[in-house]
């Protein structure tokens, strides 16, 4: 018969053998579905039916909800027929599923900015959104500041704008928040 600290001990081991037995299935049911949305996506590129291909995407998505490329080529579809509401909708899940994917929230916001006119106070959200998630992103910041001067938050404007300026990594991004300073006289 086992002492209690025993009995404790051992009944600590089974629990843990039992955690690792019920994550390491877990791991075979998510690389077999990530597997199985992967097929779907690359069944779905090498169509040329694009209603049935974008079924093929949405499956895949529903399938496996982390995995990126569906919501990619459902982003290209979408922005190609100019359909921004849906293109918005496909990126609010990715962000759902993948909340730390700034990409995601910068995708949102353009969604938004495609809009004629462009729903700037639905932008803004995601992009600020964006920049919370990572405060040295120029893009996000440039396009906060865009919108914020449109807006006529001048200050608040050359704030995020100096910020774009000032990213010697993407030239082009810097290149177009001076010009807006330049534009807003600061």
């Amino acid at each position: 018969m086992l002492r209690e600290p025993h009995r404790s001990l051992l009944l600590k081991f089974v629990l843990i053998v039992i955690v690792l037995a019920v994550s390491a299935a877990t791991a075979r049911t998510d690389d077999a579905n990530r597997a199985k949305a992967l097929a779907l996506v690359d069944a779905a590129i090498k169509m040329t039916d694009g209603e049935q291909a974008v079924k093929l995407l949405w499956q895949a998505s529903d399938i496996d909800p982390t995995l990126t490329e569906p919501y990619i080529y459902l982003g290209l579809y979408y922005n190609s027929k100019q359909e921004f509401e849906k293109l918005a909708d496909v990126y609010k899940r990715l962000v759902k599923y993948q909340p730390r994917e700034v990409s995601g929230y910068l995708n949102v916001g353009e969604a938004y900015m495609s809009f004629s006119p462009p729903k700037q106070e639905e932008a803004l959200t995601w992009y600020r959104k964006a920049y919370q998630i990572d405060p040295n992103n120029s893009f996000a910041a440039l396009r906060i500041g865009e919108i914020l001067a449109q807006l006529g938050n001048r200050d608040e404007a050359i704030r995020y704008l100096r910020q774009a300026s000032n990213d010697s990594k993407n030239p082009p991004q810097a290149a177009e928040a001076q010009k807006l300073l330049r534009q807003l006289g600061s």
